[in-house]
């Protein structure tokens, strides 16, 4: 396995009809990774959409290597609220050209600091993960994320593991997950 040295920057997409927009309409993902992420297209669309929403992109220098999206609405990933300021992680994806070299876990640690920095009012980032999907498992693990022992039922490819990654430098004793 190569280890890349570069680093991994994530930036706000804006504008629709930006290079990045039209880069990150090109990333692709296995056959098996759709279910998980669905289409990268729609995703960025939806997102655009959405004035509760932040698309993002995840690059290295320049060349975009992967989106995700964030939601800011209380209930937008697990159906409702968390019980502290959250954000939510949807449709997160590493093109595949560039997944199997720890970029993952380095664009989840770009997204925190970038949520650190821009919404300091959040607590916690939250995201769904399909209970079969084991690699996204282990990467979000190892990205800092914790299962919190329940499962979402809302998900179409199936039941999903909630998994938070605290904000702040010390987890709210009273989070109700």
């Amino acid at each position: 396995m190569s280890v890349v040295t570069e680093r991994v920057r994530v930036e706000p997409i804006l504008d629709p009809d930006s290079a990045t927009a039209r880069a990150v309409r090109s990333l692709r993902v296995t056959r098996d990774q759709v279910r998980f992420v669905g289409e990268t297209v729609f995703n960025l669309a939806d997102t655009l959409r959405d004035p509760c929403s932040e698309a993002m992109a995840v690059l290295i220098d320049e060349t975009v290597i992967g989106f995700y999206r964030l939601d800011f609405a209380p209930n937008a990933v697990v159906g409702r609220s968390l019980g502290m300021p959250s954000v939510g992680l949807r449709a997160f994806v590493i093109d595949q050209d560039w997944q199997g070299r720890g970029l993952g876990a380095q664009a989840m640690a770009a997204c925190c600091e970038d949520l650190r920095t821009r919404h300091p009012e959040r607590a916690a980032l939250v995201l769904t993960v399909n209970t079969v999907n084991a690699p996204a498992i282990t990467a979000y693990r190892r990205a800092g994320f914790v299962d919190t022992g329940e499962l979402f039922n809302g998900g179409s490819a199936g039941p999903q593991h909630i998994m938070l990654s605290f904000l702040r430098s010390t987890a709210p004793s009273t989070a109700s997950t």
